[in-house]
């Protein structure tokens, strides 16, 4: 199969670690021309090194004045962006009577706010070349809310009828709209859940997490790998009649058609 990546340029949002950071090494060992942002200079130095060329910047996406400058970074270095990976750090957990407006409007400005910005300043490019990928990463809790996740299946599920309903109105321009939907992977995300479920219960996160393995019919936790292989196909010439799909990655979790 030929992903034809080679010189393409992507960028992907938090990129420095977990998905974001698997993601962007899978299209760098493709031959794609990568960028990666995130709010952490030693994470981003870090990823960098395993990526010769790579350009790392700074950047927090949910403030809109940092997503400007990234993406003039980019387009300066590299001459325009053609692959865009919307990815975050989901927002916290909370059950519903403990959010407040604020809890929710940080939520909003992270999940969904930064996703419509980027995408914004991307897209006209890809238009006008009649070529582009854009692939969100959100959660299985669009498919099966995750317990204890109130703000990620709310807001999470805005970003995919946005996904949707942009996918339609591009896709004669053979920019394709795509979302993928990991389940539990073993990230810092994951890790952040755990301990929380593992307080509100009072048992071990290593119990904890044994439970969660063995709720899922692959009887593991998947891997941040799993996830960016389907982010580079998506991304790649090989999925070129894939548009306004959202495909989890769950190893069986979600249980629905």
């Amino acid at each position: 199969m030929e992903l034809k990546l080679k010189n393409r340029t992507v960028l992907v949002t938090a990129g420095s670690k977990g998905i974001g950071l698997a993601t962007a090494l899978g299209f760098y060992k493709c031959g794609a021309k990568v960028a990666i942002c995130g709010r952490t200079q030693a994470t981003l130095d870090a990823a960098a090194a395993q990526m010769p060329g790579c350009f790392a910047l700074t950047g927090d996406v949910s403030k809109p004045q940092d997503i400007e400058r990234v993406i003039e970074a980019v387009t300066q270095k590299f001459g325009a962006i053609d692959i865009l990976v919307n990815n975050a750090g989901g927002p916290p957990p909370g059950l519903f009577a403990d959010l407040t407006d604020e809890d929710w409007d940080k939520a909003i400005e992270l999940t969904l706010k930064s996703v419509i910005r980027v995408t914004r300043l991307v897209l006209p490019h890809m238009r006008d070349q009649k070529w582009g990928r854009i692939i969100n990463i959100s959660s299985s809790g669009v498919k099966q809310p995750v317990p204890g996740l109130t703000l990620s299946n709310s807001i999470r599920m805005a970003v995919l009828g946005w996904a949707k309903t942009l996918a339609n109105q591009v896709a004669a321009d053979n920019v394709l709209v795509n979302t993928v939907c990991p389940g539990f992977t073993q990230t810092d995300r994951v890790a952040q859940i755990l301990e929380q479920q593992s307080a509100a219960s009072g048992k071990s996160i290593e119990e904890i997490a044994a439970l969660l393995a063995s709720q899922i019919p692959m009887q593991r936790i998947g891997q941040p790998e799993e996830v960016a292989n389907l982010v580079v196909f998506l991304g790649s010439d090989a999925a070129s009649y894939i548009t306004g799909t959202s495909i989890q990655v769950d190893g069986g979790s979600v249980q629905g058609f």
